[in-house]
């Protein structure tokens, strides 16, 4: 008797480009997803067309109308919107054993079939988490394979190993990383009051029930993919997202810590300041490059996101 393995799906709201929001669909297809939900954030005729046409894809479009319909009126935070449109698509992926929740930059990288790692699960796994690589820009734009930070699972090394990493900016770096270190996670589906948020999920007051790590799959950020992408994504992050003031420090600010909004707020003032910090924490220098490859965590990885693209979506 053969069992019938698992299957899964994506859930994301996003922002972006057709091309960007193509290359993540497919990326996610070839990967075996069941089907995606994407949430438009902003209006993208061109995607949406492609997007509707595929048959594992749902898009929604979510304008003035779909947020009175919803909430009464579109939420200011970009947070909260998320929060919403994954919890919206989970009530609907009852047809799905799993789903995920994550971001256009955001790529699952399985080193053996997702449905077999879910199926390996306890029933008791309501959750299963996937560990970030922050990607590091290239030295040359488009450059592959692109490199990534590993995420430093052991505790006892974590704080020496960043220190060693990053002489100027470790103090401000959870776990050597930019963005979030906490990934993100598999939801089982079809469960009762399964509260949805970012990273996490609550149900009956229990935080991420029965939660694994999925250790062979690791989630690829590109939070950064060159100084005009921070740039031009800088001042958003900075008031709204990732790096916003209400988010806490690797430090604590009562021992004498600052995180990123405080830190950038005071490196802002100075000629280079942004600059030296880009420079030490999020390119693919020689010498960052080398620190990560001797101490193990440094990630080489091809994307070829363009080829699936034109095998996914050939009439863009």
């Amino acid at each position: 008797m053969t069992t019938q393995k698992p299957t899964w799906g994506v859930v994301a709201t996003i922002k972006a480009s057709a091309e960007d929001i193509l290359n993540f669909a497919a990326h996610h297809l070839e990967l075996g997803a069941s089907h995606l939900w994407i949430y438009l954030d902003a209006p993208n005729p061109e995607a949406k067309a492609l997007l509707k046409a595929h048959r594992k894809i749902t898009p929604v479009s979510t304008g003035e109308n779909y947020w009175i319909k919803a909430r009464g009126k579109r939420p200011p935070m970009h947070q909260n919107r998320q929060s919403y449109n994954a919890r919206h698509a989970y009530s609907r992926a009852r047809d799905l054993d799993w789903l995920l929740h994550i971001d256009v930059d955001e790529f699952l990288w399985p080193e053996r079939a997702i449905t077999d790692q879910l199926a390996a699960l306890p029933e008791s796994c309501l959750t299963a988490r996937v560990r970030p690589a922050e990607a590091l820009a290239p030295m040359e734009e488009g450059a592959e394979p692109r490199l990534f930070k590993s995420f430093i699972a052991n505790k006892d090394d974590r704080s020496r190993l960043v220190a060693e990493i990053y002489p100027t900016f470790a103090p401000y770096l959870k776990g050597g990383f930019v963005s979030h270190v906490a990934g993100k996670i598999f939801m089982r589906t079809k469960q009762s009051d399964m509260k949805v948020k970012i990273h996490n999920v609550m149900q009956n007051g229990v935080r991420n029930p029965g939660q694994m790590e999925l250790t062979d799959t690791r989630l690829l950020h590109l939070h950064t993919t060159g100084w005009d992408h921070w740039q031009k994504s800088f001042t958003y992050r900075h008031k709204k997202g990732s790096y916003r003031d209400e988010l806490g420090a690797a430090v604590p600010e009562d021992e004498g810590g600052l995180n990123l909004h405080k830190l950038f707020a005071h490196l802002s003032e100075e000629p280079d300041g942004l600059q030296r910090f880009y420079e030490e924490a999020c390119l693919a220098t020689p010498e960052l490059t080398q620190r990560l490859r001797e101490r193990g965590v440094l990630q080489e990885h091809v994307l070829d996101l363009d080829a699936k693209r034109r095998k996914h979506f050939p009439d863009f």
